[in-house]
């Protein structure tokens, strides 16, 4: 049996999430034009494994391709962000209340040390966010549904590309963390519908402030 080579597609993987980093950090702005030659020569890389990274950032809805012109950040709309709150609403909800019926003790006890750290983050823009999206793929991963998983996860990369936005609007860390307690609280008391309708409300307060 003849032995398959990983290291190209190991390259262009790492290729990816070097451009996805520089995308969620807004070193590459929405809009802005990917220069090809000058990211390979930067990289040190053919263009080969760079083209073949754009193509997994353009499934993934952070880069747009267009004809004869290459390739481009992503520039979500309005209607992008609400669409993509609306899902991301459903789904963690939907996790959510699955959670507050059967996580066990131990599980909603890392839980809220994830939930207690995020509060002493609230200076940290950027810590409280990476803290955020922990404690709400913790709750995806205790509700055990890698189909759904992966839909977030695909989800929720668009929704870094509008993140700064969100999140720097004076007084939203603030309530994001209150509306954390809420669905925390239902959690710990075993409530599946508050949950689920404490998460809703929390997207909708955020889809409020992102646009």
């Amino acid at each position: 049996m003849t032995t398959k080579m990983l290291t190209p597609l190991a390259l262009y993987e790492q290729v990816a999430e070097q451009l996805r980093q520089r995308i969620f950090q807004q070193e590459l702005e929405p809009g802005a034009w990917i220069d090809e030659l000058k990211i390979a020569e930067e990289y040190g890389i053919s263009r080969t494994p760079l083209r073949e990274a754009l193509k997994v950032l353009a499934a993934e809805g952070l880069v747009t391709m267009k004809l004869r012109r290459g390739a481009y950040v992503t520039e979500v709309s309005r209607k992008d962000i609400s669409d993509v709150y609306h899902l991301l609403s459903l789904l963690e909800a939907d996790a959510a209340s699955e959670v507050a019926g059967k996580a066990t003790d131990e599980e909603l006890q890392r839980l809220q040390q994830t939930h207690e750290e995020l509060k002493l983050h609230t200076a940290n823009a950027e810590r409280f966010f990476a803290l955020n999206e922990s404690f709400h793929m913790q709750i995806l991963d205790i509700a055990n549904n890698r189909w759904r998983n992966q839909l977030v996860a695909d989800l929720r990369k668009v929704m870094k590309l509008n993140r700064h936005k969100s999140l720097f609007k004076q007084g939203r860390i603030e309530d994001s963390l209150a509306e954390h307690d809420a669905i925390m609280l239902a959690l710990i008391q075993r409530k599946p519908q508050v949950a689920m309708n404490a998460v809703k409300q929390h997207f909708s307060n955020g889809l409020e402030a992102a646009i």
